[in-house]
Formats: C-alpha cells, structure tokens, sequence
C-alpha cells in the first residue's frame, strides 16, 4: 500500500514516507539515517586545516591572516564555549597591528562544521567581496580563526576599530545538512553585545541557500545597517526572494 505522504518527498529532503518492515524501519531507510548521522558527527569532529582555507582565499584578499581562539584544540571548544569567545594572547596582538579605519572586518571559521567553512564560505566570499569592493568599502584583512564562536567578532571588530563586523562560521549539523554555513553581523561591535544586536543569514549550502544567493543578502542588509547605523532586531530583511543566477567564481 502506498503511503499518503509519499508524493511530498519531491518537496522536501525531510523523512517523510519511509515506509516500515514489521514494526521498524525498512534496511535502506535505516542505513541512510545511520549515514546522516555519521556525516553530521565527522562534520563536527573533522580536524580544521585553516592553512589550507587561507591557501583557497589568497586569491580573493592576499592580505588573509591566521588566528586563534583561546580554545587550544577541537575537545576544549565543544566544553568550554567561552574559550571561543576569545582570541589568546598571540592573536589578540595580532590584531591591534591591524587596527585602522574600516568600514568591515570578515571572519572565518570552522564553528561546528568543519566542512561548511571549507566548501561554503569560499563561494561565498568570492561573490561577496567583489559587491562590497564595487560600492567602496574600506575592509580589513580576511581574518580565518581557529575555534571561533559567534561572539569573537565582536572583540576582533573592536580591536581592529570595525564599524560592522561579519563571522562566517559551520552551523550546528542537522541530520541533512552536515555542512551549513551561518553568517552573523554586527554593527558597533563591542564585548557583550546580544544576539538581539547582531543578524543572521542561515542554512548556506547548494541545497539550501545557495553562496552567491546569500552573498547579495547579506550585501543588501550590511549596506542597510551601514546606512542606519544598527543591526539586529530593528533591522529588517527586505531583500525578498533571491534567484540564484550561474556561479562566476573569481577564485584560482
């Protein structure tokens, strides 16, 4: 007998209609859930090659440098997020030497998917930096960050004398997508701002929204927090539906 629900599975990728052996599932359904699974977990646990990531962005800001967080290795981040929040020592001198008048600084990090920074947040950029050089934005070196959290943007923006910062980061796997990239931004960054303070763009992945789509977003709302002067909950996302046209890629 054909299940009722079976014609939406050409709508969603949610798991729907699986259909039942006895009381279980059926051996197919299992083993691709049992794979989702481990793709969501290798996702969080990959090793993070942030020299290798630097080497893909050169081309796009050969400025690009390298930080960390004060979380000394993958274990440490994912029990004491507060490490994460922070730059050590080393980076935070790092920065100062970059201070100056920018209009934005840009992060990048593993976050909690390893394979979101390395396959999204390239493209992203790549249609990204381009939008914002073409309307003269004064922008600070690429900045890669091991072991980051949302909130260290908000001390690198302040120590690099930011008006916006941006942190692109891997989201929290889900059972579909072990490689979605989040986007957060905020205007004035400074310790202690809220999430209520900073926006995000979400769920930036082929399957869902698509890097060069998310790129023009997220230049409509930077350029529109730029312009008023706040982000966050009084910020609001009036870009609409975003078509996604053919990739062109500036990356060698």
């Amino acid at each position: 007998m054909t299940d009722a629900w079976t014609h939406l599975r050409e709508f969603t990728a949610a798991r729907l209609a699986l259909g039942r052996s006895g009381g279980s599932l059926p051996t197919a359904s299992l083993l691709d859930f049992r794979l989702a699974h481990a793709r969501a977990r290798d996702a969080v646990l990959s090793r993070f090659d942030p020299d290798q990531l630097a080497a893909t962005l050169r081309p796009l800001d050969p400025r690009t440098s390298l930080l960390d967080s004060q979380a000394a290795d993958r274990a440490e981040y994912l029990q004491r997020p507060d490490r994460g929040r922070k730059l050590d020592a080393a980076s935070r001198e790092r920065v100062l030497t970059l201070a100056g008048n920018h209009d934005l600084v840009i992060l990048v990090s593993d976050g909690l998917s390893t394979f979101a920074a390395e396959r999204q947040a390239p493209p992203t950029l790549a249609a990204l930096l381009p939008l914002l050089q073409t309307d003269g934005w004064q922008l600070a070196p690429l900045l890669i960050v091991r072991h980051a959290r949302v909130a260290l943007q908000d001390e690198v923006g302040a120590l690099i004398g930011a008006r916006l910062s941006l942190i692109l980061l891997g989201e929290r796997p889900g059972l579909g997508s072990p490689d979605s990239l989040g986007a957060y931004f905020t205007h004035t960054p400074l310790p202690g701002r809220t999430d209520a303070e900073r926006n995000c763009v979400s769920n930036i992945r082929p399957e869902g929204l698509a890097p060069a789509a998310a790129a023009r977003k997220l230049h409509a709302l930077l350029t529109s927090s730029r312009e008023l002067g706040y982000s966050g909950y009084r910020l609001k996302d009036d870009t609409g539906p975003l078509l996604d046209p053919p990739a062109r890629s500036v990356l060698t």
